[in-house]
């Protein structure tokens, strides 16, 4: 596993709940070289500046303390040691939503950059559909942990083809004011994730349910070029 740990990283949600408040900057983006013993002790010291570097913060911010960073520089500092091992994969799990709109959109911008110069590729987990669409290259939507959609951004954003990612999309808010409110998109509560519905986990809420949606749970099955959706609304081409 630890082989395989240098391959993989994670950016967590809240940059200050996964920083140690007792470590300084500096040492917390040298962790991962020590645990697997990259490089010597001056070359470690000389990765963790090229690493600041990187994400936009001076060398000065190796001797803080998370507490004396901002969200965003915190942030950064959780990007840098997500890289210091240069993984491959990188999963970031809500990176951006603790942070404000001004400082997203840096972050959002920074890890845009380092995808395209480092080669790297990510996992990000969001809520906020603006983020996905302007952010991702391809997207799968879940609903109780079940992926219900998967296209390339997009096919996905300009065609939904299921009613969940239907009514996702028709509820984000219109950026103008002046615009008429209109109808709850999805309506219903959400069942308790510990006892979702039998098979299709959407159908309590869904505007098309059939009776089938209660007894087979759908496949999700490739409807258009490499548009995916788990829905009983579009059959199988077998």
């Amino acid at each position: 596993m630890r082989r395989l740990r240098r391959r993989m990283q994670i950016i967590f949600q809240a940059p200050h709940g996964s920083l140690d408040p007792r470590v300084s900057i500096g040492q917390a983006i040298r962790d991962p070289l020590d645990i697997h013993h990259v490089g010597s002790k001056t070359e470690r010291t000389e990765r963790v500046a090229e690493l600041l570097r990187l994400v936009g913060l001076d060398i000065d911010h190796a001797r803080r303390y998370p507490h004396q960073l901002s969200g965003g520089q915190a942030q950064r500092v959780a990007i840098a040691r997500a890289l210091a091992l240069n993984p491959g994969f990188i999963i970031a799990d809500e990176p951006v939503s603790s942070l404000d709109v001004s400082i997203q959109a840096q972050i959002l911008n920074l890890m845009a950059d380092l995808r395209g110069s480092l080669g790297l590729t990510y996992l990000f987990i969001a809520h906020n559909l603006a983020v996905v669409e302007h952010f991702s290259t391809r997207v799968a939507v879940m609903y109780l942990g079940r992926i219900m959609e998967v296209a390339p951004s997009g096919a996905l954003y300009g065609n939904p083809l299921h009613p969940y990612t239907q009514g996702l999309l028709a509820s984000a808010p219109v950026a103008d004011p002046d615009a008429p409110p209109r109808p709850p998109a999805l309506t219903g509560e959400v069942p308790s994730p510990l006892d979702p519905p039998a098979r299709c986990r959407f159908q309590a809420r869904c505007p098309f349910a059939m009776d089938i949606c209660g007894q087979v749970d759908p496949d999700l099955a490739e409807i258009e070029p490499d548009h995916w959706v788990a829905c009983h609304l579009y059959p199988r081409k077998d």
